[in-house]
């Protein structure tokens, strides 16, 4: 699968290394040039130069940026990404850290779908840690790989993604669920705030139902 990620943070840097070892193609950017290419090449992947050239051959767009900038990540791109599936990864916490932004309304996912009209969007990856994603064999377990969305396409992609680098794909819904799934990496991040962790905290849910693991049925197609 070709990823385009936009942003060259822990969780770009941790997820697109992890991915380039899977063999998907990764192309990375950032607003820093200099920095995009250092991480291009110390993870194996290609640098662009805009989030326009970034995403122009991509199959799946990670919007690896701050909950701040995705409005202006999101006007940015435009009609590039067009019918490409597009995941927020983002928690919505206020600037000190101390709750969830977004607390009673819609989540970050649900406005940029209401700004990406024509494309399809998905949240994944913000309940786990960047220091999971670069290792996701590191806690000795599998760990569950959490997303919510509407649309056909993206789930079955996003399943297949999660399961390539070693997750075990969990459909929570449809995006509004991507509220609980905002709240659930709250829960975890406080935790690791309160007692000084090491930030590799994940979940697994046990007795999870088969139908929110399985792979989707292809349209058209007739369940056996």
């Amino acid at each position: 699968m070709h990823v385009a990620i936009i942003g060259t943070g822990n969780v770009g840097k941790a997820l697109g290394g992890t991915l380039v070892r899977a063999g998907h193609e990764v192309t990375i950017t950032a607003s820093d040039a200099a920095k995009t290419r250092a991480v291009a090449a110390e993870i194996g992947a290609e640098a662009a130069a805009t989030p326009a050239q970034a995403v122009q051959d991509a199959d799946l767009v990670v919007l690896a940026v701050p909950f701040g900038a995705l409005d202006a990540v999101g006007a940015a791109l435009g009609d590039d990404i067009a019918g490409k599936v597009v995941v927020d990864v983002s928690n919505p916490l206020t600037p000190d850290y101390s709750a969830l932004a977004t607390s009673g309304g819609p989540s970050p996912a649900e406005r940029l779908a209401e700004r990406l009209r024509g494309a399809r969007v998905a949240k994944a990856f913000n309940t786990i840690f960047a220091n999971v994603q670069a290792d996701p064999t590191s806690l000795g377990t599998t760990v569950d790989g959490y997303f919510a969305t509407d649309d056909e396409r993206a789930r079955a992609m996003l399943h297949e993604l999660l399961g390539s680098i070693g997750f075990r794909p969990v459909h929570v819904g449809p995006l509004e669920a991507a509220r609980e799934l905002e709240s659930l990496a709250w829960l975890n991040m406080r935790l690791q705030m309160q007692t000084g962790g090491d930030w590799r905290s994940a979940y697994v849910l046990v007795g999870v139902p088969e139908a929110a693991t399985s792979a989707p049925v292809p349209a058209g197609s007739s369940a056996r």
